[in-house]
C-alpha cells in the first residue's frame, strides 16, 4: 500500500532510526568561528543539548498549510480594526507605532493528524542563526539529506537576514548608511544563546556593519544619541523579555524609544500587536474576527489551524478547575514556557493562583512525538517554529525536548534537522533501522 506525505513523515517519525546531521562537526565548526570570544569553551560541554542529531520528517504540505495560516494570521495583524482593538489594553508606550516591523517573528506549532495547529507567536524568537549552522552540516550529510532540506544555501538565507536589519533601519531612516547594531539583553554572557549573539556579531561585520553584545546598563542616551562606550548606537537588536523596557535597569531604553534616538527591532509596538497571548483569544474567535472585518475564507483558515484560547478570570474559577484536563495554561505576558502549566499537571495551589488573573487557557493541543533508538526509551515531543518576516517565511527549524514544554535539557533533544517529505520523493525514502545519515 502506498503512502501519502503525511503517512510516510509519520512513519518515518516513527520508525526512522537515522542521524541527520554531525553534530560533533557542527559544535566544532561553531567554537573555531567563536574562539577568539570563547576561548578554551567546549560548546558540547557548556550546551551538550543545544542541537539533536536526530532529524524531524514534515510533510511538505505540513509547511504549505503553515504558511497559509501565517498569511491569513498576518493579514488580521494588519488590519486597523485589530490593531486599534489590542493596542487599546497595551502600555501606554506599545501605542506609538513604528516604521520598523520586527525581526525574527517566530510562530511556533504542534503537528496534529489534522495537521499543523499554532500555538504561539514571539516577537524575539532565538535560533535563527544557529539552525542556520545546523543546516550547513545537514546539507553535507549526504545526498539524501540535500534533498529533503528545506534550503540549499545559509550563506544565501544569511545574506537575507542582514538585509532584514537593513530593511528595519531604512523604513526609519531612510537611505543613511548603517553603521553599529548593539544586541542587548541582560547579562548577555550568562544567557543560553550566548553562542548565537556572538555569531549575529560576526555576521554582521562580515557585511560591514560594526555590531556590539551590550547589557542595557551599559547604554546612555546622551545629547538626543543611544551611546555605548563613546560609540553611537544605530539599531537596537532587542532581545530583552522585559517587552516594554518597565524594568529601572532599561530606563536608557525606555527613553532612547520613546525619543526614537535609535531604531529598535523588535519593538514593544510589534510585541503588542503580535505576541501578547491575549491576541490568540481574538485570532481563535470566529464571531469576533467576524467583528473585525475578517473575510469569512481567513476565518475558516484560522478556526482550523488555532485552538481555542480564552481570558480566564476568577468568577468562572468552578468551570476552569472541572475543564482543566483540556486546557493549557499560560500567562499573558509569559515568554519561552516560564509560568505555563497543562491542566491535567495542575495543583489546587498552582490553579489559585492563576485565578488571580493574568492568564489565558488554550485547548490542549499534543505536540508530534519523534521515536529514535539514539535517544532512549520512549519518545521525544516535537515543536515546529517558522521564523517570518514580513508575512514570508525565512525558515523552519524544529525543537526536540521531553516534559511540558521546550527545553534544552533533554538527552537527545534540542534544535533538529528538518527534513520535507514530498510525493516526489517518497518512493526514494525507506525508513531506516540502522545509524546511518538518512539512509
Amino acid at each position: 500500500m502506498s503512502l501519502d506525505p503525511y503517512q510516510m513523515a509519520a512513519a518515518l517519525n516513527e520508525k526512522c532510526n537515522c542521524f541527520g546531521a554531525d553534530i560533533a562537526e557542527l559544535h566544532n565548526r561553531i567554537e573555531h568561528r567563536l574562539r577568539e570570544a570563547l576561548p578554551g569553551t567546549a560548546l558540547l560541554s557548556s550546551h551538550p543539548h543545544l542541537f539533536s542529531p536526530i532529524p524531524v520528517f514534515l510533510a511538505d504540505t505540513h509547511a504549505e498549510q503553515m504558511r497559509t495560516l501565517i498569511e491569513a494570521i498576518e493579514h488580521v495583524f494588519n488590519l486597523p480594526a485589530y490593531q486599534e482593538h489590542v493596542l487599546a489594553s497595551a502600555p501606554a508606550m506599545a501605542r506609538s507605532k513604528r516604521a520598523a516591523k520586527g525581526v525574527f517573528l517566530g510562530y511556533d506549532f504542534h503537528i496534529t493528524d489534522a495537521g499543523p495547529r499554532l500555538i504561539e507567536v514571539n516577537t524575539n524568537a532565538g535560533g535563527a542563526l544557529l539552525n542556520l549552522e545546523l543546516l550547513g552540516v545537514q546539507l553535507e550529510c549526504c545526498d539524501e539529506s540535500r534533498e529533503l532540506s528545506g534550503h540549499d544555501n545559509p550563506t544565501t538565507v544569511a545574506a537575507a537576514l542582514v538585509e532584514m536589519f537593513r530593511h528595519e533601519w531604512q523604513l526609519e531612516r531612510g537611505n543613511a548608511p548603517l553603521r553599529y547594531v548593539a544586541i542587548v539583553d541582560t547579562t548577555p554572557v550568562l544567557q543560553y544563546l550566548y553562542p548565537e549573539f556572538l555569531l549575529f556579531k560576526k555576521l554582521f561585520e562580515a557585511h560591514g556593519i560594526e555590531a556590539a553584545i551590550l547589557d542595557p546598563s551599559q547604554l546612555r542616551l546622551e545629547g538626543g544619541r543611544l551611546t555605548a562606550e563613546a560609540k553611537v548606537i544605530d539599531l537596537v537588536y532587542n532581545r530583552l523579555t522585559d517587552f516594554y523596557f518597565a524594568e529601572p535597569d532599561h530606563a536608557a531604553l525606555r527613553a532612547a524609544y520613546d525619543t526614537q534616538a535609535a531604531v529598535f527591532t523588535p519593538t514593544p509596538h510589534a510585541h503588542a500587536l503580535y505576541a501578547d497571548k491575549r491576541n490568540l483569544v481574538i485570532l481563535s474567535d470566529a464571531q469576533a474576527l467576524g467583528a473585525l472585518g475578517v473575510e469569512s475564507r481567513l476565518i475558516t483558515t484560522l478556526m482550523q489551524g488555532i485552538p481555542r484560547t480564552e481570558l480566564v478570570r476568577a468568577a468562572d474559577a468552578a468551570r476552569w478547575w472541572s475543564e482543566r484536563k483540556r486546557w493549557f495554561f499560560k500567562p499573558t505576558t509569559g515568554y519561552g514556557s516560564r509560568g505555563v502549566y497543562r491542566g491535567d499537571k495542575l495543583t489546587r495551589s498552582v490553579f489559585q493562583s492563576i485565578m488571580q488573573g493574568g492568564y489565558i487557557a488554550q485547548e490542549l493541543v499534543s505536540p508530534s512525538e519523534r521515536r529514535h533508538q539514539g535517544s532512549g526509551p520512549g519518545s521525544l515531543r516535537v515543536d515546529v517554529r517558522n521564523y517570518v518576516y514580513e508575512g514570508a517565511v525565512q525558515l523552519i527549524a524544529a525543537r526536540l525536548y521531553r516534559g511540558q514544554t521546550t527545553n534544552f535539557r533533554t538527552p537527545g533533544g534540542g534544535f533538529a534537522p528538518v527534513f520535507f517529505v514530498s510525493q516526489r520523493r517518497i518512493e526514494r525514502i525507506k525508513p531506516a533501522t540502522g545509524h546511518g545519515c538518512c539512509t
